[in-house]
């Protein structure tokens, strides 16, 4: 269910991105031929023109401004370094989304579980506790079981009960880790995209500089236009890739924040679950 769901994340973002940016490289080729037609309407008609733009809607400018200029930036940044950096926030972003839907569905309310396993240990024995642990979703329940199924409950010589308590804590010990590990997969993939996205910036950065002075050498002459032009679109990848980058990294440390939670939950209630099996004994 967790594959599908992330498989399906990432269909979806890069459905989105690749639609969002033939979308954008079209848009950009339209907007050239309708200025290409204004510029020649100007000049056969210039009192026209200039009625039309005082008649033209500032809000709606202002509305769409956002969208317009960032598919404007990502096409003057170059497809072949900007879809890229692109790709890597749609990843990392999937991975986000799958680790969100993982860790929310693994935390419960330790204190009402404990509760629970209290009372079917009393009332129905251990195997009502690990019917209660089995039925229950999310790593705790699962470290639960674990326990009870090291468990024996009809010891009466005291070493072999405290033997017995050491093989539960340990298995305790032993299955919250794996329970741990599984909590941060795909956390290394995210910090993989976080450095990767800046990275992939510089690249396209450090080659559009090159390509600039390229321009420069052909055209014989340092003119500030050639150099400015060349160094702003350079720089734009270098921007994307921050951003994305920053992104991504926010929901990073949400996601630390979560994990250090529900591992910190897991000890706590792990304490208290081996403080109800001595009580029971």
């Amino acid at each position: 269910m967790k594959k599908l769901i992330a498989l399906l994340t990432v269909f979806g973002f890069l459905t989105f991105g690749i639609a969002n940016t033939a979308f954008a490289q079209k848009e950009q080729k339209t907007d050239n031929a309708t200025e290409q037609v204004a510029e020649d309407t100007t000049a056969a008609a210039p009192a026209a023109t200039a009625q039309a733009e005082l008649t033209e809607d500032p809000d709606d400018a202002v509305s769409q401004g956002l969208h317009y200029t960032l598919k404007e930036k990502f096409i003057q940044g170059g497809a072949v370094w900007m879809t890229p950096v692109l790709i890597c926030l749609i990843l990392g972003l999937a991975f986000v989304i799958e680790r969100i839907f993982y860790l929310n569905l693994s935390s419960v309310n330790s204190q009402k579980l404990l509760n629970k396993l209290e009372d079917a240990l009393k009332n129905g024995g251990v195997e009502k506790a690990k019917d209660l642990c089995r039925d229950t979703k999310g790593p705790l329940a699962a470290v639960f079981y674990q326990g009870l199924d090291r468990y024996k409950a009809d010891l009466t010589d005291e070493n072999e009960v405290r033997a017995n308590l050491e093989d539960v804590e340990k298995s305790l010990v032993s299955y919250g880790g794996v329970q741990m590990a599984k909590l941060e997969t795909n956390l290394t993939w995210i910090s993989l995209f976080i450095a990767l996205s800046p990275s992939l910036g510089f690249l396209g950065t450090v080659i559009g500089m090159v390509q600039a002075f390229d321009d420069i050498e052909r055209a014989g002459d340092i003119s500030p236009t050639i150099v400015a032009g060349g160094m702003k679109v350079a720089l734009l990848t270098t921007v994307f890739g921050l951003i994305s980058a920053m992104i991504l990294q926010v929901f990073y440390n949400y996601l630390l924040t979560k994990v250090d939670s529900i591992v910190n939950d897991m000890e706590d209630a792990t304490i208290s679950f081996m403080d109800i099996l001595v009580k029971n004994k």
